[in-house]
C-alpha cells in the first residue's frame, strides 16, 4: 500500500504539530523512523530544528542531506524508514539533485515497500506527475511536468496564501498545460492511498483541499471534505 500525504503549507516547518501528528499516527511502530530530506532548501541549516519537533524519546528521527552527503546506500536507508518528510523549498532543484544521487529510485522503492511519503510545498509537489512551483522565479507559479508521479495528476500547494497559484491553476487546467489534480490551502493535506484520495484534513478551521478538473474547456473546482484535526 503506497501513502503519500501532501501538505498545501503547515507542519513542523510552520510550527504546526497536527499536521505532523496525522501523519506519524498513520504508521504503528513504537518508536518510528522517520526522515527528513531537505534538499529543496539546500540542506539549509534549519532542519535541525526537525528533530525539536521529532524528539528521540518518541521517534528515531533522522536527516538525509546531499550537499554533504554521508550516507553511502541511499536505497537500503531510505528503505528502513517508517516515514519519509520532504521540506519545503525549490522543486525543481530537488529533483535534479536527487536524480543525481538516484533518490528518485530509492524513494520510488521505499513508496513501493510502504514507506509513508510526506512532505510540505516541494516535499508536496514531488509526489505527483505534474505541480504548480515558483522555482523559476519568486512570485509566479509556473508548470512543472516531470515531478515523481507517484501520484497521477498534479498538485498546488500554498493555494490561499500565495496570489499566483490559483489564476495560474485555473488558467493551466483550462488549457492543458497542467492535468487535473488538486490543490490545498496552507494547514490543509490531502492524504493519497494508491494514488487515491483517502481523506482529506485540516489544522486549522477553514482551510480548503479542492479537486481542480478541466470541464468543457474550463477548470472546474470542488472542495473536498476536510475533516479538522484535534
Amino acid at each position: 500500500m503506497g501513502q503519500v500525504v501532501a501538505m498545501g503549507g503547515g507542519g513542523w516547518m510552520m510550527g504546526d504539530p497536527l499536521l505532523d501528528r496525522f501523519v506519524t499516527g498513520l504508521v504503528q511502530a513504537d518508536r518510528p523512523k522517520i526522515c527528513l530530506i531537505p534538499t529543496a532548501s539546500g540542506d539549509h541549516p534549519t532542519s535541525e530544528g526537525f528533530f525539536d519537533a521529532f524528539p528521540a524519546d518518541r521517534f528515531d528521527a533522522s536527516i538525509l542531506r546531499l550537499f554533504d552527503r554521508e550516507v553511502a546506500d541511499i536505497d537500503a536507508f531510505l528503505g528502513a524508514q517508517d516515514i519519509v518528510y520532504v521540506g519545503g523549498g525549490n522543486t525543481v532543484s530537488m529533483l535534479a539533485v536527487w536524480r543525481a544521487h538516484g533518490v528518485d529510485r530509492a524513494l520510488c522503492a521505499a513508496y513501493d515497500a510502504g514507506v509513508v511519503m510526506a512532505g510540505i510545498s516541494a516535499g508536496a509537489n514531488c509526489w505527483f506527475e505534474a505541480c504548480t512551483t515558483d522555482s523559476f522565479q519568486l512570485g509566479r507559479a509556473d508548470p512543472l511536468l516531470d515531478g515523481l508521479g507517484f501520484v497521477r495528476g498534479s498538485f498546488t500547494p500554498h493555494y490561499d496564501a500565495e496570489p499566483a497559484r490559483r489564476p495560474a491553476l485555473l488558467h493551466l487546467v483550462s488549457t492543458g498545460g497542467l492535468p487535473a489534480g488538486y490543490a490545498c490551502d496552507e494547514f490543509a493535506a490531502v492524504h493519497l492511498v494508491d494514488g487515491e484520495v483517502r481523506d482529506a484534513v485540516a489544522s486549522r478551521a477553514g482551510a480548503r483541499a479542492l479537486r481542480v478538473d478541466a470541464v468543457d474547456g474550463a477548470a472546474r473546482e470542488a472542495l473536498l471534505d476536510v475533516r479538522l484535526l484535534a
